[in-house]
């Protein structure tokens, strides 16, 4: 399929990143246009992002929303299955660490300590130290989950992408980009050890959201 995919994202947007990754885990051209879905947006912006939610995907027709189905489509359209994982045990360990994330993950370790930690700060904005403590004890148990799953090595290895690894990748980055984050996914080794091999690979490193580097181990 030749025909370029076009990604409506938001640059700052943790799963607009997830997206973008994917695309150059794949190493598939795409068309970025950007649209901020905080800010009063026209009635064809609107149109474009259903429930108001970035990314979405357009492709050949087909319009694509929710990140994970947009990976999914991504690795299934431009022959990277691999991504999905290559048994029935890997697949479903695939589909949990996204599960994961985007039900327990993401709001403790982006929308309460990155946000307060280190985003809302750089815009100028007011920070709660006390989202931040709270952010940091809720994910205690996402990275509990995670880290038995790293544990095994059939994911999250460090070796091999999956969607596991689009899909967490961006959101570490984001969670340790705040000091006491960092220190405190270093009680779980296993996770550790695969952010160390990660946080260096070209594919995440060129597609960091423009406000800073990433965090280094």
């Amino acid at each position: 399929m030749s025909e370029r995919p076009d990604l409506i994202g938001y640059r700052y947007s943790v799963y607009t990143w997830i997206a973008r990754l994917a695309l150059r885990v794949i190493e598939q051209p795409y068309n970025y246009h950007e649209i901020n879905p905080f800010e009063p947006m026209t009635v064809a912006e609107a149109e474009l992002l259903p429930f108001g939610r970035v990314p979405v995907l357009r492709h050949q027709g087909q319009t694509v929303y929710e990140t994970g189905a947009i990976t999914r489509y991504l690795a299934r359209c431009f022959d990277r299955d691999d991504l999905l994982g290559i048994t029935p045990q890997v697949m479903a360990q695939v589909d949990q660490v996204i599960g994961i994330i985007d039900a327990y993950g993401y709001w403790p370790m982006v929308r309460q300590v990155f946000s307060h930690g280190m985003f809302r700060p750089h815009l100028g904005l007011e920070a709660d130290a006390d989202v931040i403590r709270e952010g940091l004890m809720n994910a205690r148990p996402v990275l509990q989950k995670l880290e038995s799953i790293a544990a095994e090595k059939r994911v999250l290895s460090g070796i091999d992408w999956s969607l596991a690894d689009v899909h967490l990748a961006p959101v570490m980055d984001y969670f340790l980009r705040v000091p006491e984050a960092r220190d405190l996914l270093k009680t779980y080794p296993a996770l550790w050890a695969w952010w160390e091999d990660i946080w260096t690979a070209d594919a995440l490193r060129e597609t960091v959201p423009e406000f800073g580097a990433g965090s280094a181990g």
